[in-house]
């Protein structure tokens, strides 16, 4: 799995022989500054686009194929104990509402230099039923993660903040929140050179401006009703800077747009999941402990801790997501649930790239 944070590549090898899967061995691989710069670069319009992109997922391939490599001589397991890669590939449009997303990747490629199938390309086919193609993880969450008594949540803080509604007795829901590490690392990066801001100290540092926090959140996306998702599309730092006076101090703006982050995260367990009894935190934002504390602060009747705690570390909830939606795919189950992505019906997710 690589996200829209753009900081890389997570990669699990998952045992699903119990009910409860078995994640064998990890590998996270980070991006290189050149890499990530050139993914970027392809989320606007630019000259020799499909040149480029076809020259960066092939070079995807390569970093896959390199973390697949590595699980498997660490786990020591051979290429041919393993059914199959479920690869995402890495997002730079996602324009449901037009009718496709994109998600660089070559699972051909992937396959020949790993020697093991591949499923891939696992929105499109949401889409084409007339879904957003996003969220897919809560139907990962809801097999894994739900309690039949107790109203839980699970909140995925990766670039996009995703939450999943896990009610007793009610149909799974999920949707985007908003922007989560996308904009915090860009505005961090941009004025401290570091790719993220470490666990929220310096945001921990500034003043929230309440007038920016009121523009921020006076985007359209916040008030549209589920199934819905977004990404770079609505969220990005030009977005953010039109909405600058030029007078903010940089420390006060990173305070401002993680209460972006935990205000969005507010409105949506409050104005479409109701009394949510406990949240559970998966990806690299479970980490900003000041961003967790104000998610606690204006959900003070909300049980909030990390996926650790019901077994499965918040780094790697994703990435194992992605080789469930590969089983399924394998399968031919299911992978979607249209009540979260809004598509006509239940469909079978992904293409298959054999050996």
């Amino acid at each position: 799995m690589s996200g829209t944070s753009l900081d890389g590549v997570d990669g699990v090898l998952v045992n699903f022989a119990t009910a409860v899967p078995v994640v064998k061995a990890t590998v996270y691989t980070p991006y290189a500054p050149d890499l990530r710069q050139r993914i970027l670069g392809l989320h606007q319009p630019g000259q020799d686009d499909l040149h480029e992109a076809a020259l960066v997922a092939n070079q995807l391939a390569g970093i896959y194929s390199q973390a697949v490599n590595r699980l498997l001589r660490e786990a020591g397991v051979s290429p041919l104990a393993v059914k199959a890669i479920g690869c995402h590939g890495q997002t730079v449009r996602h324009l449901p509402q037009r009718g496709y997303t994109l998600q660089l990747n070559n699972p051909s490629l992937l396959a020949e230099m790993t020697g093991i199938a591949v499923v891939s390309d696992f929105r499109n086919r949401d889409i084409a039923a007339g879904g957003q193609g996003a969220p897919l993880v809560p139907a990962f969450h809801a097999a894994l993660f739900r309690d039949e008594r107790i109203h839980r949540a699970i909140l995925n803080l990766g670039g996009i903040a995703n939450l999943t509604n896990l009610a007793p007795r009610r149909a799974t829901e999920g949707f985007d929140c908003g922007p989560a590490n996308m904009l915090l690392d860009a505005w961090a990066e941009k004025h401290l050179g570091c790719r993220y801001d470490e666990a929220g100290k310096w945001a921990a540092q500034g003043c929230v401006l309440p007038g920016l926090l009121a523009q921020l959140l006076s985007h359209d996306f916040f008030s549209v009703k589920p199934p819905k998702s977004c990404g770079r599309e609505q969220f990005n730092l030009a977005w953010l800077q039109g909405l600058l006076s030029g007078d903010e101090h940089a420390v006060d703006v990173q305070a401002t747009l993680s209460a972006l982050t935990a205000s969005c995260v507010q409105q949506a367990v409050t104005r479409w999941c109701g009394k949510v009894e406990e949240i559970f935190v998966c990806g690299g934002g479970a980490y900003n402990m000041h961003l967790l504390k104000e998610i606690q602060e204006v959900l003070p009747q909300t049980r909030l801790a990390t996926t650790a705690a019901l077994g499965l570390a918040p780094d790697w909830v994703e990435a194992v997501a992605f080789a469930w939606l590969a089983q399924r795919t394998l399968s031919g189950q299911p992978g979607n649930l249209p009540e979260v992505t809004g598509a006509k019906g239940l469909r079978v997710l992904g293409g298959i790239y054999p050996k």
